[in-house]
């Protein structure tokens, strides 16, 4: 057992080391990444269709890398916003690593991409422990999931500087409990900023955008209590003890 530990720690450290100079990079080059992640039919991304689509239209440099297992079905809807798209397939694989994106963006990503939006492999439990070098981490929640998704996955949605709730059209039909989801994400990430939306009526559509270009233009973002942070301007390193290693998580910026 302590063999596997110790190897889970070492990949995760390998991961962080990796994140951290993609970071630097990013940020030298003055793009930022904002890591979505969800579960799956979270409607991730419908809604990052419409995020992007609002970003043509202010005139904001974005482009967009999607992850999944198989198939190419959300790049080719990504790419009907006009704006650079990328499909990473992981042949299996449960979440990105920051070397992987780094692969993947070398030679692709535009050299004046201000936001890079990387929709991770639908999953709240791999994804949640990889830092991918990015500058807002975003956890996405459907009303159709229920009011207890941040009690049976508090790794994802206690690191989430921003949560956002999708498919507000349904929450009538489904009996979504918004007052609940509120109470049951506060006990695993105090202050946390929830945005309610819904794709199919516009509701909430260009909160995300504004939270990232503010994150991007060196904001201060939410700050976990599951995690420690420090900012200086929009350079954002991690360090992470990971909870599925040690059972408890550090997470510093720097």
């Amino acid at each position: 057992m302590c063999r596997v530990t110790d190897l889970r720690q070492a990949v995760l450290a390998k991961n962080d080391a990796s994140a951290h100079e993609l970071r630097a990079h990013l940020t030298a080059r003055g793009t930022a990444v904002v890591n979505l992640l969800s579960s799956p039919g979270s409607g991730k991304t419908a809604l990052l269709e419409q995020e992007l689509l609002r970003a043509r239209e202010r005139s904001v440099a974005v482009a967009a890398l999607s992850a999944d297992l198989a198939t190419e079905n959300d790049a080719v809807r990504l790419a009907r916003s006009g704006v650079p798209v990328k499909q990473v397939l992981t042949d299996g694989l449960c979440h990105l690593e920051a070397g992987m994106l780094a692969g993947h963006l070398d030679g692709w990503l535009p050299d004046d991409t201000r936001l890079l939006f990387v929709e991770n492999v639908g999953n709240l439990v791999c994804p949640a422990s990889y830092d991918l070098g990015e500058t807002l981490r975003v956890v996405l929640a459907s009303v159709t999931e229920g009011e207890d998704k941040p009690l049976k996955y508090p790794t994802a949605f206690g690191l989430a500087q921003l949560v956002v709730v999708t498919k507000t059209d349904l929450a009538a039909a489904v009996e979504f409990d918004a007052i609940t989801f509120r109470a049951n994400l506060e006990q695993v990430n105090p202050g946390v900023e929830v945005v309610m939306t819904s794709a199919r009526r516009g509701q909430g559509i260009g909160v995300l955008l504004d939270r990232a270009m503010a994150a991007a233009d060196g904001a201060s973002v939410h700050s976990p209590v599951m995690a420690g942070h420090s900012h200086h301007g929009h350079t954002h390193g991690h360090t992470h003890a990971h909870p599925e290693a040690t059972g408890t998580m550090a997470h510093t910026h720097s």
